[in-house]
């Protein structure tokens, strides 16, 4: 199954698809379905659903007053005191709107379709998946939950999506580590085009609160490999400020600042215990799910 669906993690065939659900279905389908099979479903803390009888289930459980109404065996299901909140935390900023010509689709779109597809494997592993979007401000916030429906309220929020106004995640970071009242998972992606600096002290924050952290930093290959020939103009997405430039004159100190840059991070991730995931928006997504598969397997 899972190489039958690996051609609907390329970003370019996702775009195509007609729906975000489709595309988080594909993605989840075509590449997860089989590796985390334990639905994480318990008897110890709140009512979640009835289900169906199956031969080898607890007795204990049968619901009889619905017995009594439908002739049926249903089993009450509750969820589990275990049960894992993920808070996906989405950088909208206008950065992430950029787009270059090999990925097909920007770092918002690419981002999207991440988070959706982490969304769906969550709920379908009876998780508790939330959305917050930022740029720098909360804009929107859907708490993590197991309730019905939420996964299509995640997934309609994501079709909604446009780029945001100019970055400052520091603040509504911090605003959310207080807000996220119980641990859990807090998965951010964005491009890191920030206050390094307060981001790292937000990102310390959430880390002082218990919570576990997976950075996916979002890059667009040409951000990446700087491909760029002849005369070029580039334009700074968030303050407007243009430079008329020749690539070859710069790509040597381009590519040695990027680099430093991503391997910052890296370092500084690495002090916090938080897992850093560099993502190409030209590569597919699998990638970006095993890391964080790994990292949920940690959590078991």
């Amino acid at each position: 199954m899972a190489s039958a669906g690996l051609k609907f993690l390329d970003p370019k065939i996702l775009g195509k698809i007609k729906t975000l659900e489709l595309k988080a279905k594909y993605v989840v389908e075509g590449f997860v379905t089989g590796l985390h099979k334990s639905p994480y479903k318990g008897f110890s803390c709140e009512f979640a659903e009835y289900r169906q009888y199956m031969p080898g289930d607890d007795l204990r459980y049968i619901d009889w007053k619905v017995y009594g109404r439908t002739d049926k065996f249903y089993i009450k299901e509750f969820e589990d005191e275990t049960n894992l909140r993920t808070y996906i935390t989405l950088d909208i900023s206008e950065s992430m709107g950029y787009k270059g010509k090999r990925a097909g689709i920007s770092k918002l779109e690419y981002s999207s379709y991440l988070a959706a597809s982490m969304s769906y494997f969550m709920s379908q592993q009876r998780d508790s998946p939330g959305l917050v979007t930022l740029d720098n401000k909360i804009c929107k916030y859907i708490p993590s939950s197991l309730k019905a429906g939420q996964l299509q309220i995640i997934l309609r929020t994501l079709e909604e999506i446009q780029p945001g106004a100019s970055s400052n995640l520091a603040a509504p970071l911090h605003q959310l580590a207080e807000i996220y009242s119980r641990r859990g998972v807090v998965i951010l992606i964005s491009d890191l085009m920030d206050d390094e600096e307060g981001v790292l002290s937000a990102l310390k924050h959430m880390r002082f609160k218990g919570h576990e952290v997976i950075l996916f930093h979002v890059l667009d290959h040409d951000e990446l490999e700087f491909p760029f020939t002849g005369l070029s103009r580039f334009e700074e997405m968030e303050t407007n400020k243009e430079m008329l430039t020749l690539p070859d004159a710069v790509r040597a100190s381009y590519l040695k600042n990027i680099n430093n840059f991503i391997n910052n991070w890296k370092l500084e991730c690495r002090k916090l215990d938080i897992d850093y995931v560099l993502l190409d928006t030209a590569k597919p997504l699998d990638f970006a799910l095993m890391s964080f598969l790994a990292k949920r397997s940690g959590l078991m």
